[in-house]
């Protein structure tokens, strides 16, 4: 399929791990209040499809930006499983030497019990091919986790740049055409 299509990539509004800088990746937390203040004053494109991670952060951020639409859940684009970091800030994993070694590693090394980093970019990434591969639309939003839209850009993005290199802030991500196998003149949200 070689026409543009719309992407819109949305990270889920600010939960309290969020706010306390934790690690959260398989922990099932809603919004905070002020995460659901902050996302009602957004205003973001219409989209023809809704696709969202199953966690319910997500599916919050959906029903508050997108009201009466029922997502497709995707479950693959799921945050990533931190392991023994999940639920922990870097002030509780000070001193913790698998946690210096994993900021040594520059994020690359497994999270002890939890997914490596290439396993978890491609999970995310095969997922999002999937949805675009197997729906027909003009313009498909994707309301997900921050590891997950920096693994999809990372991967579909032209120009290339480094994963790290697309982290947004809560409620925020990027919109771009998808054209091919590619996501061209994208900007943020």
């Amino acid at each position: 399929m070689n026409h543009s299509r719309t992407v819109i990539l949305i990270r889920h509004g600010m939960t309290q791990g969020n706010i306390e800088r934790r690690y959260i990746g398989r922990t099932d937390q809603p919004l905070s209040g002020e995460g659901i203040a902050l996302l009602r004053e957004k205003r973001v494109p219409p989209c023809d499809l809704l696709f969202c991670s199953p966690m319910k952060r997500c599916m919050q951020t959906a029903e508050i930006l997108y009201p009466g639409r029922n997502p497709i859940l995707v479950p693959d684009l799921r945050e990533c499983d931190f392991g023994d970091f999940e639920g922990k800030n870097h002030v509780e994993l000070d001193g913790n030497e698998y946690y210096q070694r994993w900021i040594d590693s520059g994020g690359e090394l497994p999270f002890p019990n939890g997914e490596t980093a290439g396993d978890f970019k491609r999970r995310c990434v095969d997922a999002f091919a999937d949805c675009m591969n197997a729906y027909q639309f003009t313009a498909a939003a994707f309301v997900v986790h921050g590891g997950t839209i920096m693994a999809v850009m990372e991967r579909f993005a032209r120009p290339e740049r480094p994963y790290y290199d697309y982290n947004v802030a809560n409620g925020c991500g990027f919109i771009a055409r998808f054209k091919g196998n590619d996501m061209i003149d994208y900007s943020s949200l």
